[in-house]
């Protein structure tokens, strides 16, 4: 795990960056403008993924180190790539963008909270020394909440340019995105079978479960199917290198704790264009 743990917050930062590119203050404005939208898919991601991920959790008597793991990427912010496959899907790009970029935000209380109460309740100690929950708070501001705001920055002073290029930070963002997961699997090739028989199941049916709950939530209280497609992508693929990063940085280079996450991002393309297919079939 040696490389992977210090190549993620390089890459988590530099997506990030490409993200806060991509944003202007419209994206929050939007918020307040179409509050009912924003508000089922915070909910559900903020909420309920993580009530889901416990639930499955208890009644599949996962291990606690593969359990935390579980909480971890539960409790992880929708990726980048949820835009992207929210735009294959025709579903609400802009809500997705809203979501993305205001979740990672609130992600650097949310996740640290959920993780350490996740770590009590499971009777975790392994904790790397002299790492805290403000403590793990304050690195991800480092790596998510400032680059976003310097991207927004760059953007708000080379307008122009950062819009000409937009398209090619999505490329290069998606790109160290695959470079990331491509050299942690190779890293633990070995294990990579292993990876996939511990913790296989509990993540596809948390995947799989958590799309669909999201769906038919958005489908009773959101506007549209528009929005409800946004919203089902959204809880459906998380940002895997955010939590590689925090799993690293609370539980050191113990691989225990990273296979969900690994388990995880190998599935979730795999069921999110199953789940595009599906939609567009039966429009």
């Amino acid at each position: 795990m040696e490389i992977v743990t210090k190549i993620a917050p390089i890459i988590l930062a530099l997506i990030m960056l490409g993200l806060g590119l991509g944003l202007t203050i419209s994206d929050f404005k939007r918020v307040l403008k179409y509050p009912k939208d924003f508000t089922v898919g915070l909910i559900s991601q903020l909420v309920i993924l993580p009530l889901v991920a416990y639930l499955l959790i208890i009644i599949m008597k996962t291990p606690p180190e593969i359990a935390i793991g579980v909480m971890i990427i539960a409790s992880a912010p929708g990726g980048v790539t949820s835009n992207i496959l929210t735009k294959f899907a025709d579903g609400d790009v802009a809500l997705s963008i809203s979501l993305t970029a205001i979740i990672s935000l609130i992600s650097i209380v949310s996740v640290p909270l959920i993780v350490f109460k996740s770590a009590n309740l499971f009777g975790i100690t392994e904790i790397a020394e002299n790492i805290s929950m403000i403590g793990i708070a304050l690195k991800m501001v480092l790596v998510v909440t400032v680059p976003v705001i310097l991207g927004m920055i760059i953007r708000k002073f080379a307008e122009g340019f950062v819009s000409s290029k937009i398209k090619l930070f999505n490329k290069l963002n998606g790109v160290l995105f695959i470079i990331f997961f491509i050299a942690a699997f190779y890293e633990e090739k070995e294990n990579l079978l292993n990876f996939i028989m511990q913790a296989g199941l509990i993540t596809l049916v948390l995947n799989v479960s958590m799309m669909i709950i999201a769906f038919y939530i958005a489908k009773f209280f959101a506007s549209g199917a528009k929005q409800q497609k946004c919203i089902a992508l959204e809880c459906g693929l998380q940002n895997g290198t955010l939590a590689i990063f925090v799993s690293t940085q609370i539980f050191g280079e113990n691989i225990l704790y990273v296979i969900p996450t690994a388990s995880y991002a190998l599935l979730m393309y795999i069921t999110g264009f199953i789940f595009i297919y599906i939609l567009k079939k039966s429009n």
